[in-house]
């Protein structure tokens, strides 16, 4: 079994290193566009393998995707992170031609690859990767899906444990909607070791936990000068474990909604079962009026960058205009 990752920057190094770790698949196949960096860092990975006990062979190659053929999941993370003051809006029309090549060249090789974006602008760069991947072969919305719940839970999570002083392995959560400002935390779906979260946290403490959650890539941004890396990478070798291992976990994923929660034509943050076929399931929780109300505000967001990116002319598909979101 072969899994193939997409850009050997920091993001795509970090997923690759965590999933020959898990010791998933047989060979491991890391791309980019820099010769000599991608096959420096392919074989230092693969020099851990004695350290680290894994057998998963960890091959880089510059621009070659036959070397990707026959890949059970292709991982894209290609594209320029985000710099201080920069948003995720920013990125687009640079980031749409990158996702739109190394999905059109890779999906050649390994049509039946389940395909996991985590470039940015992460719900539109999803949806420009269905777009472009079905301009070669036809290809389901529930293959083709973006890594962004799994990392803003975590962040979630983190958070709040470090509120409490304790574990984050005991904290559980749910969080819903677009990858940025607009994401919706959901407290009434947070529980620390089946204890609602409201029962241990102050609503202003809670709160202030939510909004540090919605900007907590802008505030790694403005530390390091650039994107996280170590947080989304495990969270989308999270995901290629899902997937080779069929376990068939729940995660929130940027999925493909044709009328779950009474949306259409849109690529947004929804809890999942993640396995094998991909997202073999989109769960619908009862969300109540305020909660509706957030996941709309946050779909009409993504839905505007989605237009964008449609009249840009890119894909001989345009789905951004069709099906407005509708009100509470």
């Amino acid at each position: 079994m072969k899994v193939t990752v997409i850009g050997a920057g920091n993001v795509g190094a970090t997923c690759a290193n965590e999933i020959i770790n898990k010791d998933l698949v047989n060979e491991l196949v890391l791309v980019d566009i820099n010769e000599g960096m991608v096959q420096g860092k392919a074989l230092d990975l693969w020099q851990t393998s004695s350290i680290l006990q894994f057998d998963t062979r960890v091959r880089g190659v510059t621009n070659d995707y036959a070397a990707t053929a026959g890949s059970e999941v292709i991982v894209i993370t290609s594209g320029l992170p985000r710099k201080p003051g920069m948003s995720r809006n920013d990125l687009i029309a640079t980031n749409a031609k990158i996702v739109k090549d190394v999905t059109k060249k890779a999906i050649v090789h390994s049509p039946q690859a389940k395909i996991i974006v985590v470039s940015n602008p992460l719900d539109v760069m999803t949806y420009a990767a269905y777009l472009a991947a079905n301009e070669v072969v036809p290809k389901r919305s529930n293959e083709i899906f973006g890594m962004a719940g799994i990392l803003d839970t975590a962040r979630y999570k983190a958070f709040i444990a470090e509120e409490l002083e304790m574990s984050p392995k005991s904290i559980h959560a749910i969080l819903m909607g677009g990858h940025g400002d607009t994401m919706v935390p959901l407290p009434r779906y947070t529980s620390v070791a089946s204890i609602p979260v409201r029962e241990l946290i102050d609503e202003d403490v809670l709160q202030s936990i939510i909004e540090r959650t919605k900007s907590g890539g802008g505030e790694i941004v403005k530390l390091m000068g650039t994107s996280a890396w170590y947080a989304p990478g495990a969270a989308a070798a999270q995901m290629v474990e899902a997937i080779v291992k069929d376990s068939r976990r729940i995660f929130p994923v940027c999925a493909h909604l044709n009328g779950e929660y009474g949306l259409e034509d849109i690529y947004l943050g929804v809890p999942v079962i993640l396995g094998k076929k991909g997202i073999e399931k989109i769960i619908e929780l009862d969300l109540n009026k305020e909660e509706k109300e957030l996941l709309y505000g946050s779909a009409r967001s993504v839905k505007e960058v989605m237009i964008i990116l449609d009249d840009m002319n890119l894909f001989d598909q345009k789905y951004g205009r069709l099906n407005p979101v509708p009100k509470v």
